[in-house]
């Protein structure tokens, strides 16, 4: 389960990666870890909300992430036929790495509400498959944006790194969409 979590967050991270060309310390930290915590964190808000907002969840939660994850996306594919002087997506940006962290876990609430189906009856009872979601997305985002590093030098001179990577978005953004409306 974590590592289905987690794959969202390492495709981003990939992408990521990509648009970042080198090394940069504090925000790719910073997004592995907004990325660990928030795909931790939203499983437990799914399992608190579960006896509350059960069914206002379940009915938006997926088009949320679609809507966050295909405007990212859309503005990244705009960006990158701008020349480099008119650009403003920026994924070094804090904000930038909060959206996507957000956007990339919104899909985890509903791992919250299964775990109150499977019986976790306390929070305390969550702390160990909460930690493992969490320490699972961290690792995956960071190599994700290690292999986006590596390997992105050769691709972004072939493709446009932005272009690529919204693509990537839009497309997980109709994943998590379709995942949902399979069921």
């Amino acid at each position: 389960m974590a590592l289905a979590l987690a794959m969202d967050c390492f495709a981003v991270s990939v992408a990521s990666g990509i648009i970042f060309k080198r090394v940069v310390w504090r925000p790719m930290l910073l997004m592995a870890f907004s990325f660990g915590l928030f795909q931790a964190l939203n499983p437990l808000l799914g399992w608190v909300g579960t006896h509350y907002f059960r069914d206002a969840i379940e009915s938006f939660d997926h088009w949320l992430a679609f809507a966050i994850l295909a405007f990212i996306g859309g503005r990244m594919v705009v960006e990158s036929f701008k020349d480099d002087e008119h650009k403003s997506f920026n994924p070094r940006s804090y904000k930038v790495i909060f959206t996507l962290a957000i956007a990339t876990s919104i899909d985890a609430l509903a791992v919250g509400v299964s775990f109150s189906c499977m019986g976790y009856g306390s929070a305390s009872s969550l702390f160990y498959p909460l930690v493992v979601i969490g320490v699972v997305s961290f690792l995956l985002s960071l190599l994700g944006l290690g292999i986006g590093l590596c390997f992105g030098k050769g691709i972004a001179r072939r493709l446009k790194a932005e272009l690529l990577g919204g693509v990537i978005l839009v497309g997980i953004g109709f994943k998590v969409l379709l995942e949902h409306l399979m069921e």
